[in-house]
């Protein structure tokens, strides 16, 4: 594939969240975001010329200066690297990525799957084996994130700031807290 972020919506909604993360991204610095309707329905996939973690800063930023944008989508993720949807190549391609973390870091595997047999803890399992660091499910130094979209996975090892959840954001900002 050749996006590299991925955003969920409701089934309904798919039209208005794609203008919306349109928007976001122009407002975060990419001139020319390119941002369509996948064909999983609630799945979105955009191309940022940007890096995506460094989009999905700036679009957090964006709903902080109004919390109503971003209405319609309810999370955006990272991709940093698209392989074939196989145990193997899914592990493959998060030891390219895993260099990032330190030696003393720790680590969750989060899953989304869509389209696909693979059994999720057969996949958690072999990707958490090719990381010898500590787990760690409630407050992990780093997040590596598996989007499974049928025959394509796209894979990230990113901090969980870098993973955008709208409302979780949204309920951060708002005054009553």
């Amino acid at each position: 594939m050749d996006y590299n972020m991925l955003a969920t919506t409701d089934q309904l909604s798919v039209s208005q969240a794609c203008s919306e993360l349109w928007m976001g991204l122009r407002a975060a610095g990419d001139p020319e975001p390119r941002v369509n309707r996948s064909r999983i329905k609630g799945l979105i996939v955009a191309r940022t010329s940007m890096d995506p973690v460094e989009a999905i800063r700036g679009l957090r930023a964006y709903l902080a200066s109004d919390p109503e944008r971003l209405g319609s989508v309810y999370r955006v993720m990272p991709v940093q690297m698209w392989a074939e949807t196989s145990v193997e190549r899914v592990v493959d391609a998060v030891k390219t990525l895993a260099g990032v973390m330190g030696p003393v870091d720790s680590f969750r595997v989060t899953l989304e799957k869509r389209r696909t047999q693979l059994r999720s803890l057969e996949v958690i399992d072999a990707v958490a084996s090719a990381i010898e660091l500590r787990v760690d499910l409630e407050q992990p130094d780093w997040v590596v994130l598996v989007e499974v979209v049928g025959d394509e996975t796209g894979v990230s090892v990113v901090r969980p700031r870098d993973i955008l959840n709208v409302q979780k954001e949204r309920a951060a900002l708002s005054p009553e807290r």
